[in-house]
């Protein structure tokens, strides 16, 4: 006998609709379930939580990594040939991959919180793949290329450690409210032990973190050392072009106390400020000598290297987007920069009592100065009337002999080497790039005399950092950039610092208990309450419906009707409203 049931009336669920919609295409309630999520669903959500948490690492790395953006882009052009901004599409796909991999991390939060089987779109896995194999190619392609810069993820926890900490733990506790709903649901004491202890793991693991986060900011003000000196490296190229007259003008500007260049030797033996093998990135050369644009720097002489323009071409790529901010009569003076020599790089620090730091590169051996590339330098120095105790020598060779004929330089070495070894060979500064010291070699450095100048540092994170573990110098593109920094970012002391870690993690323990205890209450309320409020009838059809469902899944949409009975309307005035379609019920075989 077939017999016509009625069913509850359902309201509409917009937000619900949208949810499981946009994540798995489930807009219609027949296609939803509150079953449990099939093992190739989890294995699908698990790939999606890995790829979540590798987009977040590689965000991180090229948010903190913006110190060296000029740097990533020299090591694209030395290799391509060819300059551009290579951070710009990084960036750009990053942020773009990372929201929307977060996006379906919340949509998944939002299924298990509201007792919906994860069922992630096809689409979606396709986008989850992609943006995992992007993620890993980038990943191997940055430690090939540029694998010293991963130490900026360690560097930068030193300044954002306590706070990620802080920020972890509000997560994970929010999380508390979906863990808990979920235990409280649940009917396998098993799938709750797992649950609560693999929770309980990952919190008393972050109540324990701020164990293991060292930073040097976290001291005592009163033991805080002076303020870093800063050395324009290439002079301000941030706001002129590398390594002109203005650039180091405009650095001095910034209240500099050193300036730093790459020294080359042309070919009749005057030393020149160029960083570059070739003078076609910084230089008019493809226009002026359009044979030799490819040829080493070196094997021109000074006379051709005075008719190069060394300016305009700041103004045409914009390396560091600023050249809007530039005036006309800054830009003027850009138009007509030249190549600069060491001797005029000595005279303008001379004048303004500021200390000189160049590293200088061996010409070619086909060169006629490779065998006098030394002497060919410190005849420079000599000449150019500067005081000998404001140029730091780098050069290793012939060291002794330099010594010999110009006792008052600063020697300086730029390899790491133990403080003993610089002591023994009467070298007093060391020039090295921030990565390649720790924070106790900075103090013992420090205690034996030795000036540190760490090169290139151009955030205040990474400056303040550097400051609270004693740099005595640091060398930076952005001297207008540090020059408003005038106390460390942050600085606290250990008892300051104890003091908020506890507190944020009794604070989060209760709210976690108090969460648990409210989900259990909630849920002996709805077990004890909850049969009330459907009729027999109710009851009885939501069962089949569910085995049916679950055994066979023929029915392809839910019909609802009125009960007429009780005066709600008729079956199609409720199928008009809701906009379904009047199907007949077949109802129930009793």
């Amino acid at each position: 006998m077939v017999k016509h049931q009625p069913l509850q009336v359902y309201e509409r669920q917009l937000c619900l609709s949208c949810i499981t919609g946009i994540y798995g295409c489930r807009w219609k309630r027949y296609q939803r379930s509150h079953d449990d999520t099939t093992k190739w669903e989890l294995l699908w959500s698990l790939i999606l939580l890995f790829t979540f948490c590798l987009l977040l690492v590689w965000f991180y790395f090229w948010w903190e990594a913006h110190n060296d953006y000029s740097e990533f882009n020299w090591y694209l052009y030395n290799r391509s040939g060819e300059w551009s901004d290579g951070t710009v599409p990084i960036l750009a796909t990053t942020a773009a991959g990372f929201t929307y991999i977060a996006f379906l991390m919340v949509l998944a939060l939002c299924h298990v919180a509201l007792g919906q089987q994860l069922n992630l779109h096809w689409l979606h896995k396709i986008g989850v793949i992609a943006a995992l194999l992007t993620t890993i190619v980038g990943v191997i392609s940055v430690s090939q290329t540029w694998g010293q810069e991963w130490d900026v993820i360690p560097i930068s926890l030193q300044a954002t450690g306590p706070f990620l900490h802080i920020g972890a733990l509000i997560a994970v506790t929010a999380l508390s409210w979906i863990v808990a709903g979920q235990v409280a649901h649940a009917e396998k004491t098993m799938f709750q032990v797992v649950v609560v202890l693999l929770y309980l793991s990952v919190l008393l693991g972050l109540y324990a973190v701020p164990f293991y986060i060292s930073s040097p900011c976290i001291m005592d003000p009163n033991s805080l050392k002076p303020r870093p000196e800063v050395f324009g490296h290439q002079g301000a190229p941030m706001l002129a072009p590398e390594n002109t007259l203005w650039s180091f003008q405009r650095a001095l500007q910034m209240n500099v106390t050193g300036l730093e260049a790459d020294v080359a030797i042309s070919t009749d033996s005057v030393p020149f400020l160029m960083r570059d093998l070739t003078l076609r990135r910084t230089t008019d050369v493809e226009k002026v000598f359009p044979d030799r644009q490819m040829e080493d720097a070196s094997y021109f002489n000074w006379t051709d290297l005075q008719q190069l323009n060394a300016g305009l071409w700041f103004l045409q790529d914009d390396p560091f987007w600023t050249v809007h901010n530039l005036s006309p009569h800054e830009k003027d003076l850009i138009a007509n920069q030249s190549v600069c020599s060491l001797e005029q790089l000595l005279k303008l620090a001379s004048y303004h009592n500021s200390t000189v730091v160049f590293r200088l590169r061996r010409p070619p051996p086909e060169h006629p100065c490779y065998h006098s590339w030394i002497n060919d330098t410190l005849q420079a120095v000599q000449q150019s009337g500067v005081s000998p105790d404001l140029v730091m020598w780098t050069p290793d060779e012939h060291r002794a002999q330099v010594e010999e004929l110009a006792p008052g330089l600063i020697q300086t070495s730029v390899e790491k080497q133990t403080p003993e070894s610089l002591q023994y060979r009467s070298i007093s500064r060391l020039l090295l790039r921030y990565n390649q010291v720790s924070i106790q070699e900075i103090r013992d450095f420090s205690q034996t005399h030795i000036n540190l100048t760490l090169y290139t540092v151009n955030e205040p994170w990474l400056y303040s950092v550097l400051w609270c573990s004693g740099v005595s110098s640091v060398s930076s593109e952005a001297p207008h950039i540090l020059r408003k920094v005038p106390y460390p970012l942050w600085l606290m002391r250990p008892n300051e610092y104890c003091l908020m870690w506890v507190s944020a993690d009794l604070i989060s323990f209760a709210v976690v208990i108090g969460i648990f205890v409210l989900q259990n209450y909630h849920m002996i309320r709805y077990r004890t309450s909850g049969m009330h409020s459907y009729n027999p009838e109710q009851i009885m059809l939501s069962a089949a419906v569910r085995r049916s469902s679950r055994d066979i899944n023929v029915m392809k949409e839910k019909l609802i009707f009125s009960e007429v009975q009780n005066g709600v309307g008729t079956a199609e005035e409720l199928y008009g409203d809701n906009g379904y379609d009047y199907y007949t019920n077949q109802g129930i075989n009793q």
